[in-house]
C-alpha cells in the first residue's frame, strides 16, 4: 500500500512522472542580442541516455578527467580537452547495473549508486572495480567523500557511512520518510565535520561523522495544505554550505539559512524550489519549481532580482560561470543569466534532450550531460561575461524583474 501511495503520488506530479508539463514553456527569445556567445567545443554520446528517468548521473571533474556514469551500466573516464574516452567501465549485459547516483572522486577512487541500491567504488585512474556493496535501498543522490569516509543518502531516507577503503560500513541512521514523497534525495553536504543532509518532509539533519550521530534537527518547511500532494514538503535541492551558514530550499515551502554550530534557522522567506541553489560572496541564486531564477539576499533572503523569461523551461540548478550564472533547460539549451541584475546575456543548444543537472563549470568551460547521453563542453567567453556583468541594465533586462 505504502509502495502504491508513493508511486501515485509520482505520477500526479507531471516533472516527477516523466510526463509532458501541461503548462508550454516560455519560447526561445530569438532575438535577444547575445553579449556572449557560448561555443560547444567537443560532444559525444555516453550510452542512451537516461529516457526521461529522474536520476542524480552528473559529470564531475577530477584528476585531469572528466567522470560520467550511464544508467546502462557504464562509468567512462574522458579528456576535458577533446572527449576523447580514456577509458571505460561496464558491467555484463546479463547483470547490468542501472547506475542512479554519482559519480563522486576523491584520492583515486571513483564512486556510483545505482538504482538496486549498489554502490561501487573503481580507480579513477584505470577503471579497476576495487568494490561493491549492496545498500538497502536505491540510490538517486551523488554520494559525497569526506576524507576516508563515503556518505550515501538513500530515496528512503537512510544515511550511510562507508568506508572508502574497503566499503565497510561503519554507521548507518535511517529516517522514516513520509507516506507521498518526490523521486529523488539531496546530496550531503559536508559542514565543520559534519554532514549536512535534506530529507523528506521539509527536515533538515546535521549527523557527525565518527558514529553517524546527529548534532541536530530541524523542521524548515513543515507540512502543509488540505491534500497529500499539497503536503509534500522535501528537501531535494543539495544544502549549500558556506562558512557556519548552510543555505536550504523545500519543495512546496521555503528558501531558509541555519546557523550550523548553533542549530538555529536564521531567517526563512516562502519559496518552492527541487532543482537547487548555489551561492558567492554577495548572494543566493536559486531556480524556483516554475522555473524562475532569483538572486536573494543572503543576510535575510531579501529579493535582489528575478528572471522570468525561461518559465516552464525546467531550468537545472543556477552553476556559477565569472559574471553569469548557467542553467541547463528541458530542450538541451544552455542559458547565461547575469548575476548582477537578472538579464539575459546568451544561450546555445547542447543537445536534443532536456539537460537535468547543473552544469560543471571550471576554468571557463562548462560540462553538460543532457537526459539524452550527450556530454559535451562549452567554453565560456569569461572577458565578455565579465564586462557584461559590470555593464548598466539595457533594454534585453526587461524581463528581469526586481522584487
Amino acid at each position: 500500500m505504502l509502495l502504491a501511495a508513493l508511486l501515485s503520488g509520482c505520477s500526479a506530479v507531471p516533472w516527477i512522472g516523466g510526463e509532458k508539463d501541461p503548462t508550454p514553456p516560455t519560447p526561445i527569445d530569438k532575438k535577444l542580442t547575445q553579449e556572449v556567445s557560448p561555443r560547444v567545443l567537443w560532444k559525444t554520446r555516453i550510452g542512451k541516455g537516461t529516457r526521461e528517468r529522474q536520476l542524480r548521473l552528473i559529470p564531475v571533474l577530477a584528476d585531469g578527467k572528466l567522470f560520467a556514469a550511464d544508467p546502462a551500466g557504464r562509468v567512462v573516464a574522458v579528456s576535458p580537452a577533446d572527449g576523447r574516452v580514456l577509458w571505460e567501465y561496464k558491467t555484463e549485459r546479463k547483470a547490468r547495473i542501472p547506475f542512479s547516483g554519482g559519480p563522486a572522486v576523491a584520492d583515486g577512487t571513483l564512486v556510483v549508486g545505482s538504482s538496486n541500491g549498489d554502490l561501487l567504488a573503481l580507480s579513477s585512474r584505470d577503471g579497476t572495480l576495487k568494490w561493491r556493496i549492496r545498500l538497502g535501498s536505491e540510490i538517486l543522490a551523488v554520494p559525497l567523500i569526506v576524507n576516508d569516509l563515503v556518505v550515501v543518502h538513500t530515496i528512503d531516507d537512510s544515511v550511510y557511512g562507508i568506508a572508502l577503503a574497503d566499503g565497510s560500513e561503519r554507521w548507518r541512521y535511517d529516517y522514516p520518510a513520509p507516506v507521498l514523497t518526490l523521486r529523488g534525495s539531496s546530496t550531503p553536504a559536508e559542514a565543520d565535520g559534519g554532514v549536512i543532509v535534506g530529507l523528506a518532509g521539509g527536515r533538515l539533519l546535521y549527523l557527525e561523522l565518527e558514529q553517524g550521530m546527529p548534532v541536530w534537527e530541524l523542521t524548515i518547511t513543515p507540512p502543509r495544505g488540505r491534500s497529500e500532494l499539497d503536503r509534500i514538503a522535501d528537501i531535494d535541492a543539495d544544502p549549500v554550505v558556506v562558512g557556519n551558514i548552510a543555505y536550504v530550499a523545500t519543495y512546496n515551502g521555503d528558501l531558509a539559512a541555519v546557523d550550523i554550530a548553533a542549530g538555529m534557522i536564521l531567517w526563512r522567506r516562502e519559496l518552492s524550489a527541487h532543482a537547487g541553489l548555489t551561492a558567492d560572496g554577495s548572494a543566493l541564486y536559486v531556480t524556483d519549481s516554475e522555473d524562475n531564477l532569483w538572486a536573494a539576499e543572503p543576510t535575510d533572503g531579501a529579493g535582489l532580482w528575478r528572471q522570468e523569461g525561461l518559465l516552464h523551461r525546467r531550468l537545472t540548478a543556477p552553476a556559477l560561470s565569472g559574471n553569469a550564472l548557467v542553467v541547463g533547460d528541458i530542450d538541451g539549451y544552455l542559458h547565461l543569466v547575469s548575476r548582477r541584475d537578472g538579464r539575459m546575456l546568451g544561450y546555445t543548444r547542447v543537445a536534443k534532450d532536456r539537460i537535468g543537472h547543473r552544469p560543471v563549470v571550471a576554468n571557463g568551460i562548462v560540462y553538460i550531460y543532457a537526459n539524452d547521453g550527450t556530454l559535451a563542453a562549452v567554453r565560456i567567453n569569461a572577458a565578455a561575461g565579465d564586462q557584461a556583468g559590470d555593464q548598466a541594465p539595457a533594454a534585453a533586462a526587461a524581463s528581469a524583474t526586481q522584487d
